[in-house]
């Protein structure tokens, strides 16, 4: 089944829509940076509010008031560009929660898969009306062990993988939408190792990768150099945060940038995308909570690391 974008849409993305690798890698040295919005808060409008307030200009949707992003509708849609127009602000990525928490081995008839491409098509045309290229997606609710021996590998998971993400690409491609592959500690994907595998196996133009460096750490991989260096060139989009992870205990706990694990990978982080010429979006991904405290509370801690780590970028 391949999904059918209008015409329309289309021809809007012709005009607003470019070559992925030129919008993420050239010469100039001004970094765009963002939030997820509902890491300041699900008060829209509030958070919009907060971004012009904090210098912050890309605006990374995932939940808005009472609803995930692709639950929008129309008339919501029209508003969410309204708000953002007036502010001057921009759309980086449409991060809806597609395709997470199904097994990976849903029948692609199974109406559970069906509403997983429906509302993928649903964000990507969102991401149309709003001007970007980027829709997020996961990969399927975490399989144990991928590879390796009986008994203990899912076996046939990551050939069903690559099935069940053949669909999504040929709707992003009708599109000519960019989707980008959460690393993620719940899914499939957990590491850059597994992104690029996932990448140039599947060979599309369509799939590109969102970094999140510090979910990496949950499946031990090390941000920099190792994680960085696999996937330089296939980054379109990044997630900056921090945590600590105790293996042993299966805990992970968010705390504000600079005071968890991270640190010691930010500066070669930045300086590596510095002299690539990334010029995709980096999103500050407020996930921690403070004590007695809220969401945006824990934005404000992390926020003055955030900026002084990006301001590198531009010298």
């Amino acid at each position: 089944m391949l999904w059918n974008t209008p015409s329309n849409k289309i021809e809007l993305k012709g005009n607003i829509m470019q070559n992925v690798e030129q919008q993420v890698f050239s010469s100039s040295n001004t970094p765009k940076l963002g939030v997820i919005t509902d890491g300041i808060s699900r008060d829209f409008e509030y958070a919009l509010d907060t971004m012009v307030r904090t210098g912050l200009e890309y605006v990374e949707l995932q939940y808005l008031w009472e609803k995930q992003v692709g639950e929008l509708a129309d008339a919501d849609v029209e508003q969410v560009k309204n708000l953002i127009e007036a502010r001057n602000l921009k759309v980086s990525c449409i991060s809806h929660h597609n395709l997470a928490g199904i097994p990976v081995n849903t029948a692609v008839d199974a109406p559970a898969y069906q509403d997983q491409l429906h509302t993928l098509q649903r964000c990507i045309d969102i991401a149309q009306t709003l001007g970007t290229n980027l829709v997020r997606i996961f990969s399927f609710q975490k399989e144990m062990v991928l590879f390796g021996a009986e008994p203990i590998v899912s076996e046939g998971a990551w050939i069903t993988l690559l099935n069940r993400l053949e669909e999504p690409l040929q709707i992003a491609e009708a599109a000519n939408i960019t989707l980008v592959i959460e690393t993620a500690i719940s899914s499939n994907i957990t590491s850059a190792l597994l992104a690029r595998k996932l990448i140039d196996e599947l060979a599309s133009k369509h799939l590109k990768v969102l970094w999140d460096p510090c979910s990496s750490l949950y499946c031990t991989e090390v941000p920099y150099p190792d994680g960085y260096e696999i996937i330089r060139e296939h980054i379109a989009h990044i997630h900056l945060k921090d945590g600590i992870v105790n293996l042993p205990a299966a805990t992970f706990d968010f705390c504000a940038m600079g005071q968890g694990q991270m640190p010691p990978y930010y500066t070669d982080i930045v300086n590596a995308l510095k002299s690539d010429g990334y010029q995709g979006t980096i999103s500050l991904e407020s996930v921690y909570t403070p004590e007695n405290g809220t969401r945006e509370d824990g934005f404000k801690e992390s926020l003055p690391v955030f900026k002084e780590l990006m301001e590198s970028l531009r010298n």
